[in-house]
């Protein structure tokens, strides 16, 4: 659960060219293409004019890939604050999607039919080959929610994102999976109170 009076302010990482090509990524290091970069330096111009002189004042912290230490590195040289002066947590990793990663979204119905149907029976203890489930992912993303004591910028992933809304608001595993997890936009959570920059 977010602690009382702390705000987190969550970033998911710009496009990368598998997310153009709609392949699961999980954890390959996959960095951020042109687009990305430029989702990176538009949300740190509203967290810039958002935040002021404040900006400084905050923590932040990213996923150790390549896509969202990019993006956390681009965000911070917009808002006039050292790229480099951050944090990175290996809780906050993407998903690991095992033998799904790679493949593209609309073919691993056919690639793994099993494991399609079983995903979509129980998409939150559902667990791929050689990957872990939503429910575990969860379990290390809210070891390191537990830590936050003050307002805070995260870049991370999809997954972290589906992740932290449930842990916070409490919501079911149907729920989760129709969750928006956009690039282009800024994630401000108050409480139990969310609203999109």
């Amino acid at each position: 659960m977010l602690k009382t009076g702390v705000t987190l302010y969550f970033v998911r990482h710009g496009e990368t060219d598998w997310n153009k090509a709609q392949r699961y990524q999980g954890q390959h290091d996959i960095p951020i293409n042109a687009t990305g970069r430029a989702q990176a330096r538009r949300n740190g111009v509203r967290l810039a004019g958002l935040l002021g002189a404040r900006a400084a004042q905050l923590d932040y912290v990213a996923s150790p890939l390549k896509r969202a230490s990019e993006t956390m590195r681009i965000l911070r040289a917009e808002m006039g604050l050292a790229a480099t002066n951050f944090a990175t947590d290996d809780r906050l990793r993407e998903i690991n999607y095992g033998s799904w990663e790679g493949q593209a979204w609309n073919e691993i119905a056919a690639l793994d039919r099993e494991g399609y149907a079983a995903r979509a029976a129980d998409p939150w203890n559902w667990q791929p080959r050689g990957g872990e489930s939503y429910r575990m992912l969860a379990e290390r993303v809210g070891a390191w929610l537990a830590e936050v004591v003050s307002d805070t910028v995260v870049v991370a992933h999809g997954g972290v994102s589906r992740a932290l809304r449930v842990l916070i608001l409490g919501l079911s595993s149907e729920e989760m999976m129709r969750l928006e997890v956009p690039q282009d936009l800024i994630l401000v959570i108050e409480g139990r109170a969310l609203r999109w920059l």
